[in-house]
């Protein structure tokens, strides 16, 4: 291994504390010397996936659903296994109560008559990939929960990602959208003007924050020694000021039996009409 790659296939106004993150990592990670860490945001997400799947990408911040989908393929034998948790962002706001959760908020513009989930029969649903479970599995499963079929929605865009959904309501492209919450809020935290021109009517979740995951080809005393790194950086000044910058409070270890809530609600997602 000449170099240890990481990426982020999360959403893009996150990467910048990625790439912090990947920089932190190679200064206090013990690395052999001809080992150096390399981050990737110069290609596709779903490259960035094909090469994870194929180990050629080392440790990725990937969505649950993408996480659960993964290790039950391989727990079936429909899949060696090529990946394990590291850990998961714990965020700063009171709604996260200091768990590594996050939420979907039901986005509308400002301006629509929507005021309530029931009031969108009809409405146009933008969502960012039929993957995700923040902008479209969640969707399915609160339609399921409610008894209402997919065709609840008159059309569905698939925008590509959170940010373009958010767009589109802005441009009134599209009614709803359900949005990553930590997405949403450096969003907000960047172009605070958004924020007048939208409205929440509804929050799905908490649910398990996305992971980060270490593949299996890398040597397990470096699996364990960035284990450690992650979930004790925000106890150094440097690496607390480095998560501070998206409101990160600390990393939490996570155990694949957190995800558990993630399958159920992909098993009702999958059970809608």
């Amino acid at each position: 291994m000449k170099s240890l790659k990481i990426t982020s296939c999360q959403a893009p106004n996150l990467e910048v504390v990625c790439c912090a993150i990947a920089d932190y990592i190679g200064a206090h990670l013990q690395l052999p010397q001809q080992v150096q860490i390399e981050f990737v945001n110069d290609i596709a997400w779903q490259e960035r996936f094909r090469q994870l799947d194929a180990g050629h990408i080392h440790v990725a911040w990937i969505c649950g659903a993408h996480y659960v989908r993964r290790i039950d393929k391989m727990c079936t034998g429909k899949a060696e296994s090529n990946i394990e948790l590291l850990a998961a962002p714990v965020w700063q706001s009171e709604r996260y109560q200091d768990r590594p959760v996050y939420f979907s908020d039901i986005v509308v513009h400002q301006a629509s008559f929507f005021r309530s989930f029931a009031d969108l029969h009809g409405a146009t649903w933008a969502y960012n990939e039929p993957g995700s479970l923040s902008g479209y599995e969640v969707m399915r499963y609160y339609l399921n929960t409610l008894g209402k079929p997919l065709n609840f929605f008159g059309k569905l865009i698939e925008s590509g990602a959170h940010q373009q959904s958010l767009q589109m309501i802005l441009a009134r492209q599209a009614d709803v959208a359900a949005i990553d919450s930590t997405m949403l809020e450096q969003e907000l935290s960047t172009y605070p003007a958004i924020a007048s021109q939208i409205r929440t009517i509804d929050v799905i979740g908490p649910n398990p924050m996305p992971p980060w995951v270490i593949a299996l080809n890398v040597p397990a005393e470096i699996r364990s020694a960035m284990r450690s790194l992650l979930t004790t950086m925000h106890e150094e000044i440097v690496g607390r000021a480095i998560l501070a910058q998206v409101s990160i409070v600390r990393f939490a270890p996570m155990t694949d039996s957190d995800y558990d809530p993630v399958r159920t609600m992909l098993r009702m997602a999958a059970a809608i009409p």
